[in-house]
């Protein structure tokens, strides 16, 4: 009986220990089942906090999603012109359909086309293009040379005369800009000097003038004999800066065996125009290389600067 009094007192103090504590942790009952509002409150405590998207961090997916939506802009391709409008393809397939339905026209007749279908502002210059049945590959078929318009091209050119002595002032009473011998030629080949459309030069001076061909030559100024540029050593240098001056117009063939060239303005009278492109074709003609066989000019056509181009008869 004592020892049974003892071992109850031992266990009380424990006892009453673990009734402070409570019930143990999770379970109310004593088969340790959890109350559903005990489950929801320890899910919401065990979930992270949810992040409020960062107000930077939207504003740029906005911009992206509003720039993706959006019609990207055409670039730019060098060498290629823009898109043309509805309007302009329009009025130019009228004027291909007009022109084709005329066929090959006498040379008034093309002109008059020209003149009734113009559209630019400026005034436009008239070129001639001829296709020639020659092979100018071989040497001895090469067109070259030079023609003076009886009323001009219409535009003034500057011209420069490369010679010494009397000469000088001769060149420039006859209407040259610049006249002169070593001191123009060091300026071009010092300062690169080259605001002039013609390069004239007495057969003297070729020996100097030479030295410029790698600027001259690429641009089409250099002074040569077949395009009547270099005034023979009994020339009159005075004549052929007039002849210049007035429009005297060179032409060369190239490699597809055409021959391009301006013969005046669209505000020039159709008679002026006529007798420049008849001009034209004649020096042409005459300029045919013995070797050619067949048919020598091929075709010619009459265009604008903005126009499309109208075949003539020659």
């Amino acid at each position: 009986m004592a020892k049974e009094k003892a071992a109850k007192k031992e266990r009380a103090p424990k006892e009453e220990a673990d009734e402070a504590k409570g019930p143990p942790e999770g379970k109310d009952k004593p088969d340790g089942k959890e109350k559903p509002a005990e489950k929801k409150a320890k899910k919401a405590a065990a979930a992270p906090p949810a992040e409020a998207p960062a107000p930077a961090a939207g504003g740029a997916e906005t911009a992206t999603a509003t720039a993706e939506a959006e019609p990207k802009a055409r670039k730019k391709r060098a060498g290629y012109p823009p898109r043309r409008g509805k309007k302009l393809r329009n009025h130019l397939k009228n004027q291909q359909q007009r022109i084709g339905k005329e066929g090959v026209v006498p040379i008034r007749k093309a002109i008059q086309t020209l003149k009734s279908v113009k559209r630019a502002k400026f005034d436009e210059t008239v070129e001639i293009h001829m296709k020639l049945g020659i092979d100018a590959k071989q040497a001895d078929q090469a067109v070259r040379g030079s023609v003076p318009l009886p009323h001009g091209i219409g535009k003034a050119v500057r011209i420069v005369v490369f010679t010494q002595g009397d000469d000088v002032a001769k060149a420039k009473a006859a209407g040259a800009d610049f006249a002169g011998g070593t001191d123009i030629i060091q300026k071009i080949q010092q300062e690169n000097w080259l605001e002039f459309d013609v390069a004239l030069a007495s057969q003297s001076m070729m020996g100097q003038v030479s030295r410029l061909g790698k600027v001259l030559g690429p641009r089409g100024l250099m002074p040569t004999p077949k395009a009547g540029t270099v005034i023979p050593a009994n020339g009159d240098v005075a004549a052929a800066v007039k002849e210049f001056k007035a429009g005297k117009v060179e032409y060369r063939a190239d490699a597809g065996g055409c021959v391009h060239a301006g013969v005046g303005k669209l505000s020039f009278d159709e008679d002026k125009l006529a007798d420049n492109i008849t001009a034209f074709v004649e020096q042409v003609r005459h300029a045919k290389p013995a070797g050619v066989r067949g048919n020598y000019i091929e075709s010619v056509t009459v265009s604008a600067t903005m126009s499309p181009g109208i075949k003539v008869t020659v």
